[in-house]
């Protein structure tokens, strides 16, 4: 089925005009006749910063009572973050929070909740050895003299479920037993059990299967046609032009478009909103010429049940491959079975066309490194040394007798602190100390005293400012053009068509497409991303 897409001469004038203006502009005010309720939360120049970035910087967002409002944007624009400040668990530097009229500050989780504001993330925050109704009415359960009604809870929660049109859910059965779909029923139950009049729902269909997305959209639609508002978070535009009433757009933590209409906005102009950058990637220049040796990872038909399917690739020696996809479509997943991190179901990863036995030891033996997407919980020891750390991987060198040469550890350690330009250079200094970037590269510079020869990158420049970017893109291709294979993962479309020499995009498990990174550019890979198939046949 293709996107539904009129003509751009059709759609509001005026709100594609305003949506162009600056993040400092007016909301754009969205038609009588397409959302009658009041304004239930108003965002007025949101700011929020972290340490060495700006996550949110000026931030507008309007929301009325019973509407679904949409809020589009690639990774890292923003979203994760507006979403925290309205939950409660960061706190805005500047701007303003209105709600329900009223200015409003949310201290922690617990008072946006008491407010009305809930929260269902991507990654359900449900106690799964809890009960329905226990998870339903956690943190404000019913009581008396101390002690929890159980009863009460679960006649109020079965209120609710048959509200929700899932009352065959009993509320005494354990979470941990449900599917997908319904963990998602308890986490809106929970919702409703706080008498929320605004519901976040952070990529709700991202779990779901095709035909459990239907029933979905039907409980999004009973709860604002009870004067519920709604912001859904998606990257499928398919989702936003059949359940969504407006859409915001996010940028580089900017507001780029804002209340357009949702079902009649062409898809190029929310791609454009979603692509205009204020940030410069400065990437390495690639070989004129065909340098890649010979293939040093092939995959064939690789599969994990629900992750990903089918999936063959190789790389070969000096070249960068990038896969680029939205987080969910199985991409780290994927990094990780050919690490053998995971155990695959079907398919077969070999290296120098000899086939890996199952974990990541043999994967290691054979030449294979991998900086995983979570640095700090995954492969860094935050307490110890750069030194301790950069010598990880090869530990066994410096041991002897079960002692280790401590001396020759720093020394391996100090030349590669060198050729990285890692900073400070002190390799006794806890490797905590040091910012994402510099994190970053003790993580690739383990693998420089491995003899690596394919080195797996996920989400490489995650948490990195933007001048270490441009160091770690030209580490990456120095390595490639010492023969180093790299398969690396990223969020950051520009950077995967950047960096690498050739790309597959992946959408929902499956490789969509396939090609150097020359022959596509920002908006096809995002219109594959988001829509894949289903953007076929629409209208540009």
């Amino acid at each position: 089925m293709a996107l539904p897409e009129d003509d751009p001469a059709t759609a509001s004038a005026e709100a594609v005009a305003a949506a162009t203006a600056s993040a400092e502009a007016p909301l754009v005010e969205a038609p009588a006749d397409t959302v009658a309720g009041e304004v239930v939360l108003r965002l007025t120049d949101l700011v929020k910063t972290f340490p060495g970035v700006r996550a949110l910087d000026g931030v507008q967002l309007e929301v009325r009572a019973g509407e679904v409002h949409c809020l589009l944007g690639q990774n890292g624009a923003g979203k994760s973050t507006l979403i925290k400040v309205l939950a409660g668990v960061h706190q805005p530097d500047s701007g303003q929070v209105e709600w329900r009229g009223e200015p409003a500050t949310f201290a922690n989780p617990q008072a946006a909740m008491k407010a009305g504001i809930a929260t269902i993330y991507q990654e359900l925050d449900l106690v799964e050895d809890l009960s329905v109704a226990e998870n339903a009415f956690l943190g404000h359960e019913y009581r008396n003299f101390g002690f929890v009604q159980r009863g009460r809870m679960a006649r109020h929660t079965r209120q609710i479920l048959g509200r929700l049109g899932h009352a065959e859910i009993p509320p005494g059965r354990m979470v941990r037993s449900l599917p997908a779909a319904g963990k998602q029923i308890v986490s809106m139950a929970r919702a409703l059990s706080h008498e929320a009049r605004l519901i976040i729902m952070d990529e709700p269909s991202a779990v779901l299967a095709h035909d459990e997305v239907g029933n979905l959209f039907r409980i999004i639609r009973e709860l604002t046609a009870q004067g519920i508002a709604v912001i859904y978070i998606s990257h499928r535009l398919e989702e936003i032009r059949e359940i969504g009433d407006r859409v915001t757009v996010l940028k580089d933590g900017r507001t780029t478009a804002a209340n357009l209409p949702a079902r009649d906005t062409p898809t190029r102009d929310l791609v454009s909103r979603m692509t205009g950058r204020t940030i410069e990637y400065v990437f390495p220049d690639r070989p004129t010429d065909d340098t890649a040796g010979d293939d040093l990872l092939q995959v064939e038909g690789l599969t994990r049940t629900g992750e990903f399917a089918d999936v063959s690739l190789n790389v070969r020696a000096g070249e960068i491959v990038g896969i680029a996809g939205l987080v969910g479509s199985g991409r780290s997943e994927l990094l990780e079975t050919i690490y053998g991190a995971r155990l695959p179901d079907a398919g077969q990863v070999r290296m120098n066309g000899k086939a890996l036995r199952p974990g990541v030891g043999s994967a290691v033996r054979a030449g294979m490194g991998m900086a995983p997407e979570e640095r700090k919980s995954q492969a860094l020891l935050l307490g110890e040394p750069i030194y301790r750390n950069v010598t990880l991987a090869t530990f066994g060198r410096y041991a002897r007798l079960g002692f280790t040469d401590a001396a020759k550890e720093r020394a391996e350690a100090d030349r590669i602190a060198e050729t990285l330009e890692l900073r400070p250079r002190d390799v006794d200094r806890p490797v905590r100390t040091l910012s994402g970037g510099n994190q970053q590269k003790v993580v690739v510079g383990r693998w420089l005293l491995g003899g690596t020869k394919l080195l797996l990158l996920d989400e490489p420049t995650r948490g990195v400012d933007v001048g270490a970017r441009a160091e770690l893109y030209q580490v990456i291709r120095s390595l490639a053009a010492q023969g180093v294979g790299v398969l690396l993962v990223s969020s950051e479309v520009p950077e995967v068509l950047g960096l690498a020499d050739r790309v597959l995009v992946m959408r929902e498990g499956r490789v969509v497409r396939e090609a150097a990174a020359g022959e596509l550019d920002e908006n096809t890979v995002l219109d594959l991303v988001m829509a894949g198939s289903l953007m076929e046949g629409a209208p540009a």
